[in-house]
């Protein structure tokens, strides 16, 4: 494929939707012509249609025969904002895990619609591809990929991280970074290096319950920060409660569940704030990759001068989620890690490790996320559209600028874990949103999983959950009109 071309139409459609969102191209209103756009942008024509069609098939705009393209209907439908949990320490329960058991135990069933598992679609993954690399790193590899590797990770993986790091969080080197089991070993270790049991972490609200599971197994307090759906950590909520915290662990860019993307002056003063305070930062950076606008957000770790920030990602949500291959520039506190990392397995499997280092080294891998965005961007669209028309009127949904969950709220008197119970009788998963938290709350929400491929089948799917909600609605108004 031409990349020029390609990114071409893409600058011309996503121009076109900024208008459209701002409000300056308006319901109804009809788009330049072809030819105009062609001379504007000095294209040819067929790059204008691509970027029409891309448009048309995320429903921004419709075409109407012989007069042209309009800005269409569904392009406009908006449903409010969840709402921003509050700081409320002290209230903390138990964390629901029979609920999470019960979400993982439809894994393994494939005839269920699984809206509740956080990867992408087989479909979407360049599997393929990734055989032919084991193949041919089976064979470059002396051993076979038998023998131990450096407790740090994959020169070659590291080497090719650094690389690309230069465009993506900043100039390391592949001595700044240690190879771990996937992001949430690199969290682990993270936690372990950094705070002893009793200590206090502070995450955002809601956040990914396995966060919630690593730190309780470590002996922590856990302290959950209001988080807007748009721009991520109240920075005022966690400024008062600082001086009781000892480690945070932030998912800055495009946050699960909310899909929130903080602000880069936000980020900065973040990361002003906890230097001061001595405070470290993890930062789960695992869906950075995985964004809507012109360029890939920067990490807090950007910012940070003094080492105190330890960014973590994977491959688990881009490329292969099963390979489990992670890292960590960990700052500071890099030696640390590396020991508990001998400790723990002496070292992590290279044979996963050398597949993605060729794989990210050949230019694969910005190709993969370029098309996995564009199916992501498309996929995101139609879900809204979908619930938009078949969810009740007050339903809330997270507008994510990247990443691929959404964030429900319902009803306030719904609990989505008995919607859960009835869905899936239709074969239908999503994750309930008590998961989401220690706290009593969010029990009318739900999260799901847009890395789908998008399909007549889950746009069925989608109206059988809304209805559901809808007869649980209309259940409980009933109820209390003879109550």
């Amino acid at each position: 494929m031409d990349y020029r071309k390609e990114l071409l139409y893409q600058k011309i459609a996503r121009d076109i939707e900024a208008q459209i969102l701002s409000g300056t191209l308006k319901l109804g209103d009809k788009l330049p012509s072809v030819r105009a756009l062609k001379n504007v942008y000095k294209v040819s024509i067929n790059t204008v249609k691509q970027a029409f069609l891309t448009l048309e098939a995320e429903s921004m705009i419709e075409s109407k025969p012989r007069t042209g393209f309009y800005v269409s209907k569904t392009s406009q439908r908006r449903l409010d904002l969840p709402s921003v949990g509050r700081l409320q320490a002290g209230n903390q329960e138990a964390q629901p895990l029979d609920l999470i058991d019960k979400v993982f135990n439809t894994l393994k069933d494939r005839s269920i619609t699984q809206f509740s598992l956080g990867v992408p679609a087989p479909s979407m993954l360049p599997i393929a591809t990734l055989n032919k690399g084991i193949v041919n790193v089976l064979k470059r590899l002396p051993d076979g990929g038998t023998a131990y590797d450096a407790p740090q990770g994959s020169l070659a993986l590291r080497r090719t991280l650094a690389k690309w790091s230069l465009d993506n969080g900043g100039p390391y080197t592949e001595d700044d970074f240690v190879i771990t089991t996937g992001a949430m070993n690199a969290i682990y270790n993270c936690l372990l290096a950094v705070t002893k049991p009793g200590d206090t972490i502070a995450i955002e609200t809601p956040v990914y319950f396995g966060t919630i599971q690593i730190a309780q197994s470590l002996g922590l307090k856990v302290l959950e920060i209001p988080s807007h759906p748009i721009t991520g950590i109240d920075l005022s909520a966690l400024e008062k409660v600082l001086t009781k915290i000892n480690v945070c662990c932030f998912t800055t860019n495009f946050s699960n569940p909310m899909g929130s993307l903080m602000p880069e002056e936000s980020k900065k003063k973040l990361v002003e704030m906890l230097t001061e305070a001595n405070i470290p930062l993890i930062e789960d950076d695992l869906y950075g990759n995985l964004y809507f606008g012109k360029e890939r957000p920067k990490p807090c770790k950007y910012f940070d001068k003094e080492g105190i920030v330890m960014w973590c990602s994977s491959v688990s949500k881009t490329l292969a989620p099963g390979y489990r291959v992670g890292w960590v520039v960990a700052g500071k506190f890099k030696e640390k890690i590396i020991r508990q990392k001998l400790l723990q397995m002496i070292s992590t499997p290279v044979l996963y490790q050398e597949v993605v280092a060729d794989f990210m080294e050949h230019g694969r891998f910005d190709f993969h996320l370029r098309t996995l965005r564009n199916t992501l961007r498309y996929n995101c669209r139609h879900y809204q559209d979908a619930i938009a028309d078949y969810f009740p009127a007050n339903t809330k949904i997270s507008q994510p600028q990247g990443g691929f969950v959404l964030w429900l709220e319902l009803d306030e008197r719904l609990d989505t874990e008995k919607i859960f119970d009835k869905a899936i009788k239709y074969n239908i998963s999503f994750a309930p949103g008590r998961m989401f938290t220690l706290e009593d709350r969010y029990t009318n929400c739900m999260r799901l999983n847009y890395a789908l491929e998008w399909s007549d089948k889950l746009r069925f799917d989608l109206k059988i959950l809304g209805q559901l909600v809808k007869d649980e609605v209309n259940a409980l108004n009933k109820g209390s009109e003879f109550g």
